[in-house]
């Protein structure tokens, strides 16, 4: 059961029908982490020592030895899959979870997320070391997935100094290009400088969590040409008001990549790339289009709106549910489903994050109807809590004011998360290992 507190949530609809469209949304939920998971979507690549990508089979049998590295929340089960499919010489990856420690076959470091630790720079200085024994006829398989900028770090600053810029960063209303344009420049590792340790075949397998699937930006692309440079870190600190903000030699750093001082990161002319190869293996438009078939298993009229939804939390529930009220029409058993990753412009001290503060947004909106909204996080984590989203209904605003709780205060101090603890209406799931961006649905 992937929700710890599934009866709970269920029985909080105030009525029968309300308890039905909450049971569904769980349901629709749970198949769209399955359509990602990590282990399925690595191990159905491999076929009698052969891996098969974009109709094409790679021979495994070909080169001397294979490696495998991986970084990100997905690492551990992608990592198993292909220890279970093929020989490897080495294999060692970095994940955020403390239980997953463990595992034959496999070295695991546990670094941290969304700020880097040193358990992140331990586990990255032995992924290089597996890339240096990489040999021109060797294969080095690259497990990438959410949650690996921070998780793979070789800064060239001081570890303080990077956790310090990350958590500006992270605070701001930067988008995750903006930001994993910073973290290439002051990285040893990323921006497709991982590529450099190794001389034989880099395969990197991506499980993508961000809009779009740009790999030069997944995990900061550590094994993609990087289009962006010293100049647009600068250009997005100084958009943000982080220029003076920031540790000094992260300026300076900065300031002598501009002036040529520091070599750029490699571009895609590079002949460092010349044996890379790169391919998303799950995304986001897998996980909502597994819920639109769940949806209409279960009896519902499902529209996929969109899997590029960004913007500001708050802002973009409100924006979701005015445009598919237009939509409706009466005794309609309809579910909208959305994906991708909003922002929050953090200015309060509470607890929460994205998925949680876009429900807020609309519990006003929706109070009175029957309408149902759930927005969720893939990976299991929300912002700075331990949940993975939260779901309203008609009735969650007459419920939060019988307590006194009224949702724009709430929302001016960011915590929604205290908000949805008190009408035990948050998503309880743990981590996913996977991650795949935010899922939204909107119940009709």
């Amino acid at each position: 059961m992937l929700f710890k507190n599934q009866d709970q949530l269920i029985a909080n609809g105030q009525t029968p029908e309300l308890q039905n469209k909450r049971k569904d949304v769980l349901e629709m939920l749970t198949a769209a982490i399955e359509a990602v998971d990590p282990y399925s979507s690595v191990k159905r690549l491999f076929k009698d020592n052969q891996i098969v990508l974009d109709r094409r089979a790679v021979n495994l049998s070909d080169f001397d030895n294979i490696y495998v590295v991986g970084f990100g929340k997905a690492s551990v089960g992608m990592a198993k899959a292909v220890c279970d499919s093929i020989a490897v010489a080495k294999a060692v990856i970095i994940t955020n979870n403390p239980l997953q420690k463990t595992i034959d076959e496999i070295d695991v470091f546990v670094g941290g997320h969304p700020i880097p630790t040193m358990g992140s720079i331990q586990g990255t200085e032995n992924i290089i070391q597996v890339a240096e024994q990489c040999k021109e006829n060797d294969l080095l398989i690259v497990l990438i997935s959410g949650g690996g900028s921070a998780l793979l770090c070789k800064p060239r600053i001081d570890l303080k100094q990077m956790q310090k810029t990350t958590d500006l960063l992270l605070r701001c209303g930067a988008d995750i290009n903006e930001i994993n344009t910073i973290r290439k420049h002051l990285s040893l590792v990323k921006g497709g400088q991982l590529v450099k340790y190794a001389r034989g075949y880099v395969l990197s397998l991506v499980i993508s969590d961000i809009v779009n699937d740009p790999l030069e930006f997944i995990a900061s692309g550590p094994t993609v040409p990087d289009s962006t440079t010293f100049f647009d870190a600068q250009e997005i600190l100084k958009k943000y008001e982080l220029w003076e903000k920031v540790p000094v030699n992260v300026k300076e750093l900065i300031e002598e990549g501009i002036s040529g001082k520091i070599s750029e990161t490699p571009k895609k002319e590079d002949t460092i790339f010349k044996k890379t190869f790169n391919f998303i293996v799950a995304n986001n438009e897998i996980a909502c289009k597994n819920i639109l078939e769940k949806a209409e298993s279960l009896g519902y009229d499902a529209r996929l709106l969109s899997v590029s939804i960004t913007g500001e939390a708050k802002n973009k529930g409100l924006e979701l549910v005015s445009n598919v009220q237009s939509l409706l029409e009466e005794d309609q058993k309809i579910v909208f489903i959305a994906g991708g990753e909003t922002t929050v412009t953090v200015k309060g001290n509470g607890k929460g994050g994205r998925n949680q503060e876009l429900v807020l947004g609309c519990v006003e909106k929706i109070s009175g109807t029957d309408t149902v909204i759930a927005s969720f996080a893939t990976d299991g984590i929300d912002g700075n809590s331990d949940a993975a989203g939260a779901i309203a209904d008609g009735y969650s605003l007459y419920r939060a004011k019988k307590k006194g709780y009224y949702p724009k205060k709430f929302l001016d101090e960011n915590n929604s998360y205290d908000f949805f603890n008190h009408l035990n209406d948050l998503f309880l799931t743990g981590p996913t290992g996977t991650n795949v961006m935010d899922v939204q649905l909107i119940l009709h």
